[in-house]
């Protein structure tokens, strides 16, 4: 980023000497923010002032080196994926990639066995030799039909049955949303697939892979641009009066921006234990679940398998699911979509701002979704300029 932006960045907002007049203010330095930043800098422009509460940029894909110079994530594993070629092309101005297929095993019965559901967790949890055929009756003989699948519940039992649905899913999802998958929306489990063949990706999209040097570096090459200046450690409430902005681009939680006029909108959080151990290797892929409910964390990550990092020690975390701190994950349920839909209604009739991402929107979204909302505002921006946007790369289907 440019000297005066991090020198910004670092000091704060009351450091600033300066009443520098922006085209816009951009609320939280995540993909949200960063990409709608760069590309109004960049392809219109505009003069951007980019804060962020947290210290650093990247949002949830911040990386860094920890303490024994291991690349890790502070805030949980993130894998890229996509079927976009259009997302690719962009972000591939900022960063290089290596090549990564994700895999998760799961602890159960004593077994580590690939997840999502495939031939191989069938075939070692019941010690059988089954083809796919035979895995096919095996599943449907075991599926109990759902007449109207409504709940996450439903969505697991109607494919597989109860009793895979009990060692893999109930389990995890009580640690990870609080709730039963019985009172989830069907969108959490229809997630997952089941396969009867031996795929062990965790994802099929057409490109997987991880930035070469990390999301942060790319994160910086993104925001290395003398039109935008970063403000971080920064609460919005710290600049919303005091800087000289046009148009406001608020990335954060929508119910936090309208001081939860109508209450809150539930979120799940999570807790990270990070360690280092004096091995190369802890575990056989990045990611491995534990659905039982006796084991208080979800999942256990280690970093060296999605960054190819070479490195006498490996450092991994333990994650655990809250109800407390930083928002992650909005809960899906019906009495929350309609909460939203009343700050929706407000955040229309309110001028002068957009809301932009998970937090604005309400809504989980993988990364590349994320970076393909905020290309599409840009282009909605553009047009309303009066700017054609010739480049492919952030053009929407």
């Amino acid at each position: 980023m440019p000297e005066v932006s991090l020198e910004r960045a670092i000091n704060g907002p009351s450091q600033l000497t300066e009443k520098r007049p922006y085209d816009y203010l951009i609320v939280g330095a995540g993909f949200a923010g960063s990409v709608i930043a760069e590309r109004l800098a960049a392809g219109l422009g505009n003069h951007v002032l980019l804060v962020d509460r947290r210290e650093h940029i990247a949002g949830n894909a911040f990386d860094h080196l920890d303490a024994a110079g291991v690349m890790v994530h502070r805030y949980g594993p993130h894998i890229f994926h996509t079927n976009a070629q259009r997302i690719v092309d962009y972000l591939s101005r900022f960063t290089e990639w290596r090549p990564y297929e994700h895999r998760v095993l799961a602890r159960v019965d004593e077994h580590l066995v690939p997840i999502p559901i495939n031939l191989t967790t069938l075939n070692t949890l019941y010690g059988l030799s089954m083809t796919r055929a035979d895995a096919e009756i095996f599943l449907a003989e075991r599926a109990e039909p759902v007449a109207a699948i409504r709940t996450s519940e439903d969505v697991v039992i109607n494919q597989i049955g109860r009793e895979l649905y009990e060692k893999f899913f109930r389990g995890y999802t009580r640690k990870q949303w609080g709730l039963d998958p019985s009172d989830l929306d069907k969108s959490v489990t229809s997630r997952v697939p089941t396969r009867t063949n031996e795929d062990d990706r965790y994802f099929t999209d057409s490109f997987q892979m991880m930035p070469l040097n990390g999301y942060t570096h790319m994160f910086e090459r993104m925001l290395d641009h003398p039109r935008i200046d970063v403000l971080l450690g920064t609460d919005f409430a710290d600049v919303r009066n005091r800087m000289d902005y046009k148009q406001l681009i608020y990335c954060g939680p929508i119910d936090e921006y309208f001081d939860f006029c109508f209450g809150r909108l539930p979120y799940r959080s999570l807790r990270f234990q990070h360690e280092t151990l004096q091995e190369a290797q802890f575990q056989p892929v990045a990611v491995v679940n534990y659905p039982v409910q006796s084991v208080p964390y979800t999942r256990i990550t280690e970093y060296k398998h999605l960054t190819g990092q070479e490195h006498p020690l490996t450092s991994i975390s333990y994650e655990f699911p809250c109800a407390d701190g930083d928002p992650y994950y909005p809960i899906p349920r019906p009495e929350n979509a309609e909460l939203y839909k009343r700050y929706k209604a407000l955040a229309d009739e309110t001028p002068g701002v957009m809301f932009l991402g998970r937090l604005g929107t309400y809504k989980y979204y993988n990364m590349d979704q994320v970076v393909g909302q905020a290309l599409a505002l840009y282009q909605r921006i553009a047009q309303e300029a009066g700017v054609e946007v010739m480049d492919r790369a952030v053009e929407t289907e």
